[in-house]
Order: C-alpha cells, then sequence, then structure tokens
C-alpha cells in the first residue's frame, strides 16, 4: 500500500466536491492505486434492473462489458449487497454500490492479492464512491444516460421526475418500489417518504396511458407533497389532488390509495379512492381482508361528487407487510389470456420474503416475472410498493 489508507480517502472526499461527474470513475481509479489496488471500475443498475453498464472513463474504451445481473458474479454482488470475489487473474472483488440501502450498482476493484485489508478499504472506497454518484445525480444526465437502455417517452421522463428513489429505509421501517413499464410508463406514480416519526406512502394509477395520464400523476404527486410538508392530513391531500386534477386537468381522473405508518407504534392509517386495497403481509401469509374497506369514487371528479373520504386504521405486529399495488399488476395477461391475478402476485412475494430475499431484490424478481408473463412488455402501467415494519428494542434491524 502505497498511501496511509485514510489519508487517501481523505483526499478522494475533498476532490469529489469539485470533481465533474464524467471525472468521477477517473477519482475512483486514481483511490484506488493510493490504497494498493491495480484497478477500479464503477457499474450502474440500468433502468430496468438487467444489466451493469460500466459508467464511461474519457479515454477508456471498456469494451462495452455490461455483466447481468441474473447469473454473474456482478449480479450476485448486486442482489445480495454483499462483496463477491471472482476467480480472475489477478483477483477481483465485487462491491456493491448502496445509498443508504437503495442499490444503485457495483464495484470491481483487483489486486495482486485480496487480503482482509485490502476488502476493508475496497468496502469504504465503494461507500464513498456511492455517496459521490447520488450527490452528483441532480444536475448532470450522466449517470441517467448511463443506466438507460434505450430513450424514454415524454410521460416517463416526466413521472421519473416527479419519483422518489425506489428504495428507502433505517432501523425501523423499509419502503421500496417497482414499476413498468419503465421507459413507457404514464399513468402510474408512488411516492414514499419519512417525516415526523412515520412513513408516508401514496400509490396512484390515472386513467390512460399517455401524456395526459402522465399530468395527472404528476399533479397528484405535488398536491400530495405540497399538503404533507404543510402538515396536512390524508383527507387534505385527496381534497387538494381532487380540486387540482378538477381545475386544471378535467378529464384527469385518477385512483389511489395514501397511507400513513406511524413508525413508534405501528399504526396505520391510509384513505382509499377507487384503488384496489393494500395486502398485509404476516409471518410470509397474507391476512385475508385485513386492509379491505368500502370502495370510494376516484379523485378528479369534482365538487358535484366530492364526499368527505373514510380514512381507515390498522394495527401493525413487528415484521408485518404492507402490499401497495395497481391494476396494472394483478390483470396483466398472458398470451393465452391467463391473468397474472392476485393470487400470484400474493405467492411470488410472499416465496421471496420467506427464503430471506432483500424487499429490493424480491419486487426486482418479481417484476421480470410480471414481463416473462406478458411477453416482456405491459399494455397497463404496474407499480408495488412493498412497507415493511421491523422495529427492535436494541436499534438494529430484525
Amino acid at each position: 500500500m502505497t498511501e496511509d489508507p485514510g489519508a487517501a480517502l481523505a483526499v478522494f472526499l475533498e476532490r469529489s466536491h469539485t470533481t465533474a461527474p464524467l471525472q468521477v470513475p477517473r477519482l475512483v481509479e486514481e483511490t484506488a492505486r493510493r490504497l494498493g489496488m491495480l484497478s477500479a471500475t464503477v457499474y450502474l443498475a440500468d433502468v430496468q434492473e438487467d444489466e451493469l453498464v460500466p459508467l464511461p472513463r474519457p479515454g477508456v474504451d471498456d469494451g462495452g462489458e455490461a455483466p447481468a445481473i441474473e447469473g454473474t458474479v456482478a449480479g450476485w454482488a448486486y442482489r445480495t449487497m454483499s462483496p463477491r470475489l471472482s476467480r480472475s487473474r489477478p483477483p477481483a472483488v465485487w462491491l456493491p454500490l448502496v445509498d443508504g440501502i437503495a442499490r444503485i450498482g457495483v464495484l470491481r476493484v483487483t489486486a495482486e492479492q485480496v487480503t482482509p485489508a485490502t476488502l476493508d478499504w475496497a468496502r469504504h472506497l465503494a461507500a464513498v464512491t456511492a455517496l459521490t454518484l447520488v450527490s452528483k445525480s441532480g444536475f448532470s444526465d450522466l449517470f441517467s444516460r448511463t443506466a438507460r437502455r434505450r430513450p424514454m417517452t415524454t410521460a416517463a421522463e416526466m413521472v421519473w421526475a416527479f419519483l422518489p428513489p425506489r428504495t428507502l429505509g433505517t432501523d425501523t421501517v423499509t419502503s421500496t418500489a417497482a414499476l413498468e413499464p419503465a421507459y413507457e410508463i404514464g399513468g402510474d406514480a408512488f411516492d414514499h417518504g419519512l417525516d415526523d416519526g412515520r412513513l408516508h406512502v401514496t400509490v396512484v394509477d390515472a386513467m390512460g396511458h399517455d401524456l395526459a395520464a402522465g399530468l395527472a400523476s404528476a399533479v397528484a404527486l405535488a398536491g400530495c407533497r405540497s399538503v404533507r410538508r404543510a402538515g396536512g392530513s390524508l383527507t387534505d391531500i385527496t381534497a387538494r389532488i381532487d380540486e387540482d386534477l378538477h381545475r386544471w386537468q378535467p378529464d384527469g381522473l385518477l385512483t389511489g390509495v395514501f397511507a400513513h405508518l406511524h413508525l413508534e407504534t405501528g399504526q396505520l392509517s391510509w384513505v382509499n379512492a377507487g384503488h384496489p386495497p393494500p395486502l398485509l403481509i404476516r409471518a410470509h401469509r397474507v391476512v385475508p381482508g385485513a386492509l379491505e374497506s368500502h370502495g370510494e369514487l376516484p379523485l378528479g371528479l369534482g365538487p358535484d361528487h366530492a364526499r368527505s373520504r373514510t380514512v381507515h386504521e390498522a394495527q401493525l405486529e413487528p415484521g408485518d407487510r404492507v402490499l401497495f399495488h395497481t391494476d396494472g399488476v394483478t390483470e396483466a395477461r398472458s398470451a393465452s389470456g391467463l391473468l397474472f391475478g392476485e393470487e400470484r402476485l400474493v405467492d411470488f412475494v410472499t416465496r421471496a420474503l420467506a427464503a430471506g430475499e432483500p424487499a429490493p431484490e424480491a419486487l426486482r424478481r418479481l417484476v421480470h416475472t410480471l414481463l416473462d408473463h406478458h411477453h416482456g412488455r405491459l399494455q397497463d402501467d404496474a407499480t408495488i410498493v412493498l412497507a415493511e415494519w421491523h422495529p427492535t428494542t436494541d436499534g438494529t434491524r430484525r
């Protein structure tokens, strides 16, 4: 090792503030060499989480290598969020790039020999690399362009611009989401966020699959956040969305579920505006009818149809999971007309979670199973959000 490792990482952090996004791979490579490694390459997961795409390095031809997330050592590190040693010459270590608990991609590090010290410093390098990528993603197209395998529609571009990170979590709660078709998403959208001791979750489905539908879902997310950040209630949120849609998009009907989970008590509150009810998963089984409620009208019908919304409540138990989804998930049909269905959805999710898969990986595989069922192309948007309440007495996750 040619430099003090702590000093090398300190230089990385100092330089990262003014390093242009295109120069991040070079900064990572230089830091790896200061840490006594031979090389380091950054890979980002593509939008649909099929491949791990190398982040371009000026003047370097990476040969177009994009390891698949399924069936490769690189993909194993991404799927399990743990390091994996490759039996190559020189030896390589693949490490997950993680923002909190959200997966970004992987870092490939090579060294003459992989010692425990090498692995420790490679982990630290992966951590600061992930932080740097996230900090620069908001003002550069480079990372988005790298992660895309084809252009997005205008509606999809607009919806993705409004979406939060697909995964967030603490030692008390985890929420992760998936949506397809990623490049042509139109009417579906989701939101989740942590605030004042609670998790907020929104899933909406606007009528149609075009730019107008995308506008309706964008209006819904903006209205939801505006009210939430001003301290409004769930019924305040639905009232704002109802008013905004009727005023600015008279034909913009939209269904949705809007929920708050109190992180200390596990109390779940939600409003359902004409949407499929959430599912409660307890001990790897769905509790039948636990979160069902009487049907209410969609949003956007205007004052002639405005009614006070019902706030439903349920008490969660530690380890419970709540699955929110749009009807595009259960109503996806195979070529023979077979519905994917709620039973298949529930069976897949409960089996994956019972096998110990992290929620982001379970939803990634679910979406690919859904696409396979529909021969790779959905006719309707499909969105899923899985929220898990996992409080502990010692501050560690169950």
